[in-house]
């Protein structure tokens, strides 16, 4: 049941994010536009979660992505998407204002 959990929330092995993203990782905030508006990462892509599938012919599938939003529910969710559509490289970042933090 944990392991589970663990992979909903995409909990596993710390994740130097500050280094995927100097590396060249897209921030990916599925937060809705307003929210996104409210604040978020500079330099993110705003992509809401319920339009994602229609972008995703627009994304390579081996680039580099970290997904988040307001708490991370959303965020694992995406990333499910991404996993499941043959993205390769794929970090929940959970919520934005925490991400930050660790860039």
């Amino acid at each position: 049941m944990i392991n589970f959990i663990k992979k909903i929330f995409g909990i596993g092995p710390a994740v130097d994010f500050a280094t995927l993203v100097k590396d060249g990782a897209l921030i990916l905030d599925v937060r809705s536009p307003a929210e996104y508006k409210g604040g978020h990462i500079k330099g993110s892509k705003n992509i809401p979660l319920n339009e994602l599938s229609s972008h995703l012919s627009k994304m390579k599938k081996d680039s580099t992505i970290i997904t988040c939003c307001a708490s991370g529910m959303r965020s694992a969710s995406a990333k499910s998407i991404l996993k499941s559509n043959q993205f390769t490289n794929v970090y929940n970042g959970g919520g934005w204002s925490s991400l930050k933090s660790k860039l």
